[in-house]
């Protein structure tokens, strides 16, 4: 069977890029992506695969400049001639879903979510991009009302889809009408070991961007000067976070693995304040032993388990925040207990999964031929 496995970008690597990791040993694979920025795939499994770009990749600064190039992407992606494979993976949180196949091939679809700027984050897009009003804001709108149109046509082509959560299962069928098969994204645990022996601060990793409340915890934080935040990675709205951030709070940036991972053993108790599809790094921590302080929606509902892994915060407030640190604060976690949870999102299981599902979407298909011959 000749496999061809599509991703939306590889421009960075984060869980979306784990997962697909995960999918090419599953199954080998011919690898296409809208556009790479190789600099960035340097000493990852990534590196030495034969990657097939599209005519994005060609564009002034595409690597580093390559979302200015968002209302070319549903062309783009229909380019790829995928004509000669069996089977067809995409693994799609923007446009990857929409790739063009013919009535012999399957197509399955891992969504990591239905593109949130065009659907749930539309009006916070436009707010926070300054894009409410004026020519450009009239331009943007217009870009957006056609990738909403493009994303629900284009749902159609996918034969079967899979969600990372139980939550972008309930929102695929909200906006695609369609079922989803629910696997969560693979964790390496063999990477991530137990650490029993915890140290005085807290820790939270993520891109700086809005929708990831990393200015909320620093500004709670702020107000509990007794306790120490650290905060490892970067994005565009790093500069206004260190801004707020007072003498307990310390920014580290974009750190390496090995970095990531001694902090995340190290750490009290991980906060995660997003509203977030899945969430990996909740995960991640767990595996470490460390319980997790997360916004009591979404795909935190599905990782955490309330007053044995972590607890919840039931709004993205600072006073919310403060109140859950108080109360984690006079609560004692089993590290054992809430690596023992971890275990159920093994990389191996994840792969048991997705192969069973794959055996079972290509025998139906299989009998839906034969019986169509008859």
């Amino acid at each position: 069977m000749q496999v061809a496995l599509i991703h939306d970008w590889l421009t960075t690597i984060g869980g979306a890029e784990k997962v697909l990791k995960s999918l090419a040993e599953t199954l080998p694979s011919d690898l296409f992506t809208l556009v790479k920025d190789p600099k960035r795939l340097i000493g990852t499994p990534f590196e030495s695969m034969n990657i097939k770009t599209s005519f994005i990749q060609k564009l002034p600064r595409a690597e580093k400049k390559y979302r200015f190039y968002l209302p070319l992407f549903p062309l783009a992606i229909e380019q790829f001639d995928l004509s000669a494979y069996d089977l067809v993976i995409s693994s799609s949180h923007a446009t990857a879903k929409g790739v063009l196949t013919h009535a012999e091939q399957i197509h399955i679809c891992y969504c990591h979510t239905p593109m949130r700027y065009a659907w749930d984050l539309y009006q916070q897009y436009l707010r926070e991009s300054n894009l409410k009003s004026g020519l450009k804001g009239i331009l943007a709108k217009f870009f957006l009302h056609y990738l909403r149109m493009w994303d629900a046509h284009s749902s159609a082509r996918v034969d079967a889809y899979v969600a990372n959560s139980h939550y972008v299962a309930r929102r695929i069928k909200k906006l695609y009408q369609r079922k989803a098969s629910v696997i969560y994204p693979p964790v390496n645990l063999d990477y991530f070991d137990l650490e029993e022996n915890k140290e005085d601060f807290y820790l939270t990793v993520s891109r700086m961007v809005p929708y990831k409340k990393i200015d909320l915890i620093v500004e709670a934080f702020s107000q509990m000067p007794d306790k120490k935040l650290v905060v490892i990675g970067d994005g565009p709205e790093r500069e206004k976070i260190k801004g707020k951030a007072k003498k307990n709070i310390e920014i580290l940036g974009f750190q390496d693995d090995q970095i990531l991972r001694n902090y995340l053993q190290k750490a009290k108790g991980f906060i995660f304040a997003a509203l977030e599809d899945f969430g990996i790094l909740p995960v991640e921590a767990q595996a470490c032993g460390t319980p997790v302080i997360a916004f009591g929606k979404g795909g935190a509902l599905e990782t955490v388990i309330d007053q044995q892994t972590g607890l919840f915060f039931p709004e993205q407030t600072v006073s919310s925040l403060i109140k859950a640190v108080e109360t984690f604060e006079k609560k004692v976690f089993d590290s054992k207990v809430v690596r023992t949870h971890a275990e159920t999102f093994r990389e191996e299981v994840f792969k048991e999964k997705f192969q069973a599902l794959v055996r079972e979407k290509c025998e139906v298909f299989q009998r839906i031929r034969e019986n169509h011959f008859k």
